[in-house]
């Protein structure tokens, strides 16, 4: 599954938190486990790189899942869904894997679960051009790059809790295009 993922990435998540890691990471575990998908995904964290540096990279990206139930029993379920975990952020080299990943044409889905406030934008992170540090900006930058690596189809989903969450994505996403099409950095296209 590691080397599927690695060579073939079909999903990146960003947000690799507690949220991912009991629901949809859990989920593709059951995948996994039942042989309905052959691929993890591929956590990247686009602010709290501690994440990655001290819940994912020591344990070998493997996660305990542990649910204790009415009767008060509980139930403990290791968590290998997850096959690599990067920093976004181009001050780290794992930018330049996350760039490899998003020019590939086997990636399929782009998913978040960043919090409400995960999705905000402002004037000062628009006009750092094509280097911005706010997730949605990194994120648009990194669909930049798999637009011209083949105008490749994606689909880009929040997992979020929060009303709108999708419109908040396109909003983000669609401020940074047109910040970088009127300062003449990216094609209309």
């Amino acid at each position: 599954v590691r080397r599927k993922t690695h060579d073939a990435p079909t999903w990146v998540h960003f947000g690799g938190g507690n949220i991912f890691r009991a629901f949809p990471a859990a989920i593709l575990e059951d995948a996994l486990n039942t042989g309905k998908y052959d691929r993890g995904v591929v956590v990247a964290e686009t602010f709290d790189y501690e994440v990655v540096d001290k819940a994912y990279r020591p344990y070998d990206n493997l996660s305990l899942l542990v649910s204790l139930k009415a009767d008060g029993t509980v139930d403990k379920k290791v968590i290998a869904s997850v096959t690599e975990s990067l920093k976004a952020d181009p001050q780290f080299d794992d930018w330049n894997r996350l760039v490899e990943i998003f020019r590939n044409p086997s990636l399929q889905m782009v998913s978040f679960t960043i919090t409400e406030k995960g999705y905000a934008f402002n004037d000062a992170d628009l006009a750092r051009g094509l280097e911005p540090v706010f997730a949605l900006g990194k994120v648009t930058a990194l669909l930049y790059e798999r637009f011209k690596a083949g105008r490749l189809p994606v689909t880009v989903q929040s997992m979020d809790n929060c009303s709108h969450n999708g419109d908040k994505v396109r909003t983000g996403v669609f401020a940074y295009a047109d910040r970088w099409l009127a300062d003449g950095l990216v094609p209309q296209e």
